[in-house]
């Protein structure tokens, strides 16, 4: 076609522009019910520390009058877990993640807690473009390629597009952090445990290879199983080693408190180091306070109520309204994640304006230098949060007890 043809289309308006991304128009009510639905797990011994992330979500709803706009927001509590797994269930998270694409007012998913229950309601949500936000999950492999299997996380974006984001740092970040900080103890050896799952072991294994890289000692690495009642077999051969310090990847529902009671029956006198799946006060109840007591390290994404409230600002508005509100501050530290991702969730609604699940989306992805209770911060592409601040603390007399930042100095 020569250029005379092209000129004359081009006047008689049969040639259209090419329409940018930035530029589509998304159509929609805008005004009506929003539906927020949360999956997380509410039955077991995670729900301590899901209770708090609940009263997160609900105390940023109410502090926008349950609205956005002329739109009336709704908040449904879901429970991925089963009191027969007394943790997540993947049959839950498929129910849950199917009830929420089939009910056209659901705009938004928050969840899941478990970065393996990710994985299974990521490719239906983001097939249907709901927007999902989680509070908790931590495996790198679901947002960022060279870190799992070869076609993750391709494998969560069936439509190809980014609908899932986090506003919790990434085990690449905590994982070689934590063998930092192990290093800064003046630890010479360690051996590492893990729970084989998604979470655990990606953690664990992301902790030994830095260990490597520091020159601190790998005695061993194993997986154990979660369906064993006790691991005392497995902590004899661990003694006979003398590690300078145990490393469990897991979670307090993969028997992290098991293993501390273990080890510390063995006669291990090593300290056991954790990560944030087992910063939850029923991690100290089931290993009981005594066995714990001034030798269990933890690290966490960002900072306890206790030092965030220390910052002032949003974090300490948070901690005083929480307080206010529920009669105590956050029992557990991953209340602030919740209430950071219903605040996502409704910037995203009042930026799209409009009653469509494409724009929510759409609107979510270009939150940049947002500022909440966090602090400032922005998704990138993958849509992971740029905040990288770690903390670590220490059990002391039944509590987790802040220690310091944790980073990585060159």
């Amino acid at each position: 076609m020569n250029r005379l043809i092209l000129a004359a289309l081009a006047v008689a308006g049969l040639i259209l522009p090419a329409v940018r991304a930035e530029d589509k128009k998304f159509e929609g009510p805008t005004s009506g019910t929003i539906k927020i639905v949360s999956s997380l797990p509410r039955t077991g011994s995670a729900k301590g520390q899901t209770d708090t992330i609940v009263n997160g979500i609900k105390l940023a709803l109410e502090e926008e009058g349950n609205k956005v706009g002329d739109f009336k927001i709704v908040y449904e509590d879901l429970d991925d877990a089963t009191a027969a797994a007394g943790q997540w269930d993947a049959q839950k998270e498929t129910s849950n993640a199917n009830q929420a694409r089939d009910d056209a007012d659901v705009m938004v998913y928050i969840g899941t807690y478990n970065s393996g229950a990710a994985k299974i309601s990521m490719p239906i949500l983001n097939k249907a473009g709901i927007l999902m936000v989680s509070p908790a999950n931590t495996s790198p492999s679901l947002t960022k390629p060279n870190f799992g299997e070869k076609d993750e996380p391709t494998r969560y974006r069936p439509s190809g597009k980014v609908n899932y984001f986090r506003v919790v740092p990434t085990d690449d970040v905590q994982g070689p952090v934590a063998a930092h900080w192990a290093k800064s103890m003046k630890i010479k050896s360690v051996y590492v445990l893990d729970d084989n799952e998604v979470y655990g072991k990606g953690i664990a294994d992301l902790f030994r290879g830095e260990c490597e890289g520091l020159k601190l000692k790998v005695l061993g690495q194993e997986s154990i199983d979660v369906k064993a009642q006790e691991f005392k077999a497995l902590m004899q051969k661990i003694k006979a080693l003398k590690p300078g310090l145990i490393y469990f990847g897991g979670t307090t529902q993969t028997k992290a408190g098991q293993l501390a009671k273990d080890m510390v029956a063995a006669g291990i006198t090593a300290p056991l180091m954790v990560p944030d799946g087992c910063y939850e006060q029923s991690m100290i109840e089931s290993a009981g306070a005594d066995v714990l007591n001034g030798r269990c390290y933890v690290t966490f994404g960002g900072l306890p109520p206790t030092e965030l409230a220390k910052k002032g600002g949003k974090g300490k508005a948070f901690v005083d309204a929480y307080e206010k509100k529920f009669g105590k501050i956050p029992d557990e530290a991953y209340a602030v994640y919740g209430y950071e991702c219903a605040k996502v969730a409704l910037e995203a609604i009042r930026k799209a304006g409009v009653k469509n699940r494409e724009a929510i989306v759409a609107a979510a992805g270009k939150l940049k230098k947002f500022e909440g209770a966090l602090g400032t911060w922005s998704f990138d592409v993958n849509g992971d949060t740029d905040l990288k601040m770690m903390s670590g603390s220490k059990v002391v007399d039944g509590k987790f007890v802040f220690e310091k930042i944790l980073e990585i100095k060159d």
